[in-house]
């Protein structure tokens, strides 16, 4: 075994994820981030009807040109973000230049905007990576406009999407009777239902830490307190503000929302509030945890102190008949008795033996 596999476990520092945190608080609005080029992109377009489902895989942006008023609802789904792509997409679809800033931009607060003729949203899909036990983000735009959504993801090899892919292929299926605004429901429905997937796990991680840190508190459990927390700030930061997204497609008076459809919204919003109270419970569990963490070391440091004061009574006896009797004075008593040591010996036996039955008669310990 390399030793460099050991050497980690005397570091206390390196138990501390300080890159982590980095990459959790490096966020400054005001410096345009550069956003690196997708390797590689996949277009999928499901364009249906009631009656009617064609899907396919596009090799280029301007093949789902034509879906644009064909009379149909179309899904345009583009995993791998590039600058042409995002551009030719806008000038197509009459998407502005703001919104065109924001689907390129990385780091943005979820957030909902309404430019005529689309309504524009913006929002973080969240993974829990069982490796690492970090919180992962992926951040996805959607697009609503007439008779199409437009939805652009950042990673092309996983989303939260398959369900409703099934429900398009459905012929009787609710999506396939409705219009685009339902559909645009429904993709973010099922990212507010995959956030409890992710707290369930962060659940789980904190039962576990529980259970180690009531068994054992050492530096290695005030490591994964600090690296948990860290992740719940990711949850409630991407949780939090998708409220106000939400809440604004309620209140928008916009031709593209059927009143019927804005009924659904509100039980996202009833979705996306018991994850931002369950986000706070886990938050108060966390310092829950963190006192507890510090009462059972001030406990363990207590048991230590207190061994250490007994045996130092105990000690303390002997101690004083050893000084006593070893100075160096001819006048001492018994300092000549043929059973003078025998005696003090006694004494330094017989004191000890009593202070211990007499501190447990106290309860001391």
């Amino acid at each position: 075994m390399p030793q460099s596999k050991y050497l980690k476990y005397f570091k206390v520092l390196s138990l501390f994820n300080t890159k982590r945190t980095r990459d959790i608080f490096q966020v400054n609005p005001t410096i345009i981030p550069q956003r690196e080029e997708a390797a590689e992109t996949h277009i999928n377009i499901f364009d249906y009807s009631a009656d009617y489902l064609e899907e396919k895989k596009l090799d280029h942006v301007s093949d789902c040109f034509p879906l644009k008023d064909n009379g149909h609802i179309s899904w345009i789904n583009i995993d791998g973000i590039r600058k042409a792509d995002v551009d030719a997409i806008c000038n197509h679809f009459n998407i502005h230049m703001l919104i065109h800033e924001d689907i390129i931009s990385v780091g943005q607060r979820p957030k909902m905007d309404e430019m005529p003729p689309i309504l524009f949203c913006l929002l973080n899909m969240l993974y829990f990576n069982p490796n690492t036990g970090a919180v992962e983000t992926e951040q996805i735009s959607i697009i609503l406009g007439k008779d199409f959504v437009i939805s652009f993801q950042e990673d092309s090899k996983r989303d939260v999407f398959d369900p409703i892919r099934e429900k398009l292929r459905a012929l009787n299926s609710k999506l396939r009777q409705s219009k685009a605004d339902y559909l645009c429901y429904a993709l973010l429905d099922m990212i507010v239902d995959h956030y409890y997937v992710v707290m369930e796990n962060i659940g789980e991680l904190i039962e576990m830490l529980e259970e180690k840190i009531v068994r054992s508190s050492n530096t290695r459990a005030l490591a994964e307190i600090n690296n948990l927390r860290k992740e719940l700030i990711v949850l409630k930061r991407n949780v939090s503000p998708v409220r106000d997204l939400i809440n604004g497609f309620i209140r928008s008076d916009s031709d593209l929302l059927e009143e019927r459809t804005t009924k659904y919204f509100k039980d996202i919003y009833d979705h996306i509030i018991q994850a931002n109270d369950l986000a706070e419970n886990y938050r108060d569990m966390m310092m829950n945890l963190q006192d507890l963490y510090l009462s059972n070391v001030n406990l363990k440091m207590n048991e230590v102190m207190k061994v250490m004061a007994v045996v130092t009574c105990l000690m303390a006896p002997a101690t004083v008949i050893g000084g006593i009797f070893g100075m160096n004075f001819d006048g001492l008593p018994y300092i000549h008795h043929p059973y003078g040591f025998f005696i003090a010996f006694a004494l330094m036996i017989i004191i000890p033996v009593w202070m211990i039955f007499a501190f447990r008669r106290r309860g001391w310990f």
